[in-house]
């Protein structure tokens, strides 16, 4: 077991033991230096999106001045939900490694099957429903950044 990952893991225990949130740690490290950490703090801040890889993601950003995570690596107690997984995706990290499953975590009542079944539908077939408001205002703001000459891409 590496370091960050024993990090992570230590602070997955103490969120928990702290009623902070749910078992969950993050660290993100970047040519071996620890660059951000983070807990699940969904109960203690009522932000149901205070998963420990967002809050890992959020701080490591803040730190570094940037929206890229892109040279960093990503240490995880428990495989990444959909959210935290896109987020990595997002930001852009180089790797994810996990130690739990999700299998695992579906086993301690945080099962994530469910979001990752919805994903892969249509959106009229998911369970939240999603109403197309098409707006040509909205259309035109994609547009207009198409031509936009001093956009920040990302």
């Amino acid at each position: 077991m590496s370091a960050p990952m024993d990090r992570a893991i230590d602070l997955s225990w103490a969120a928990m033991n702290a009623g902070e949130g749910g078992p969950f740690g993050a660290v993100i490290v970047r040519d071996g230096v620890v660059i951000a950490e983070g807990a699940n703090c969904v109960t203690s801040t009522n932000d149901p999106t205070a998963h420990a890889e967002i809050t890992a993601i959020r701080r490591a950003c803040a730190t570094l001045g940037t929206f890229t995570l892109q040279g960093c690596v990503l240490y995880t107690s428990c495989e990444p939900c959909p959210m935290c997984l896109a987020a990595a995706y997002w930001a852009r990290v180089d790797r994810v490694v996990y130690a739990s499953t999700r299998a695992t975590a579906a086993a301690a009542g945080f099962d994530d099957a469910f979001l990752y079944d919805e994903v892969a539908k249509a959106p009229a077939e998911r369970s939240l429903p999603l109403e197309h408001a098409p707006s040509e205002a909205a259309d035109q703001a994609f547009a207009a950044w198409i031509g936009k000459a001093d956009k920040i891409p990302y």
